[in-house]
């Protein structure tokens, strides 16, 4: 330790100890103070050691305060990236909401492990504090979807610094499905993959659809698309993103020259690539992209083998598809298991009086209202 520490360490300490030794409340409240106000007036300047006699000082003092005191320092240290870790740690994990709160939503200090195992332990405002966070890893908001009620799922869908795993976005999107603030929370955000956003859209309500469009004047066009997808209307081409339009060109292309065939339907399913796929089977059994949509984000995967059928893939390039949608909207290798003998069984005759019986609803779906 430097000699600046050390002379640091005596001071603190020997002030800490006469305050803890013979200190009236209000002597040790205003000790903190002074520490407090010695370590932010300086903190850009101290070193680690420094920073760490401080950090011995805090975790001393807190254990002798009432909570009034702790919330104050808190709300003090919180925006400080240079302060103490342990401290940071001790009052992240208080059981008073109002200690915790400032440092779990807004502390540097804090590192993801910390986060994880106190969203995994601690109340559901502790969640809550931690959702407001400027930025959120998936390995955090995997727990938050997980433990937290409505509220903390809300709030962290609303994150725009948020990031969520395919596993919490399955959840978000099934929890959506019975809250409308939360479909509105995920249907707003404007990273959510197109499989999602279309599962979440076709589950949503009217009034949410609505809000979403009015929401968001600016890209009214593509929210309208995608309420039409999951509507089973005819995908439009003036309506169509860029990168849909895109994959959709390649497909045609590959398709006119004949060499849209099981190896590229296996490559493009490897990569996750969803509007490829989708646009493939559409050329292949002769049916509009936004049937195929539908279809594969239905929680049964009896459409997907049909048109499947239909479209005459292998089994092997039927269960790269399968995989695809496992990973982009949840399902197990249990139901792909039981797909491949249904898949085996099904003939393409009957497989294509299922697609006119499909497409004969489709029609009357559209009729009706008018």
């Amino acid at each position: 330790m430097t000699t600046t520490a050390q002379k640091l360490s005596t001071q603190l300490l020997d002030e800490l100890q006469g305050a803890l030794t013979h200190g009236t409340v209000a002597r040790r409240v205003e000790t903190l103070r002074r520490v407090t106000d010695l370590f932010m007036g300086q903190s850009a300047d101290y070193s680690d050691e420094q920073v760490a006699v401080f950090d011995d000082v805090f975790n001393c003092l807190v254990e002798h305060i009432e909570v009034g005191a702790r919330i104050i320092l808190s709300e003090r240290l919180a925006p400080n990236p240079m302060s103490p870790p342990r401290i940071i740690r001790k009052l992240a994990f208080d059981d008073i909401i109002e200690v915790a709160a400032p440092v779990l939503s807004r502390s540097e200090r804090l590192d993801e492990r910390s986060l994880v195992e106190n969203a995994r332990c601690k109340s559901q405002a502790h969640l809550l504090a931690i959702s407001k966070r400027k930025t959120l890893s998936d390995a955090v908001t995997d727990v938050l979807v997980e433990r937290g009620n409505d509220g903390v799922v809300e709030s962290t869908a609303r994150n725009e610094g948020a990031s969520f795993s395919e596993k919490s976005l399955i959840q978000l999107v099934e929890r959506a499905e019975h809250s409308d603030e939360l479909a509105l929370c995920v249907g707003s955000r404007k990273s959510i993959p197109r499989p999602h956003y279309l599962k979440l859209i076709a589950r949503a309500s009217n009034t949410v659809r609505a809000r979403l469009e009015a929401a968001h004047a600016g890209s009214a066009e593509d929210i309208s698309k995608a309420v039409k997808d999951a509507a089973k209307l005819v995908q439009l081409p003036e309506t169509m993103s860029k990168s849909a339009a895109a994959a959709h060109h390649l497909v045609k292309s590959l398709f006119d020259d004949e060499r849209l065939d099981d190896s590229q339907m296996i490559a493009f399913a490897s990569a996750n690539k969803f509007d490829e796929i989708n646009a493939a089977i559409g050329c292949l059994a002769d049916v509009p992209v936004s049937t195929v949509e539908t279809v594969m984000i239905e929680s049964r995967s009896e459409g997907i083998l049909v048109l499947a059928k239909v479209a005459g893939l292998s089994w092997n390039a039927v269960k790269a598809i399968l995989d695809m949608r496992s990973d982009l909207c949840g399902g197990g290798n249990g139901e792909i298991e039981v797909s491949k003998d249904g898949y085996e069984r099904l003939r393409n005759t009957t497989a294509q009086q299922v697609l006119r019986f499909y497409r004969m609803q489709q029609q009357a779906a559209v009729i009706e209202p008018a």
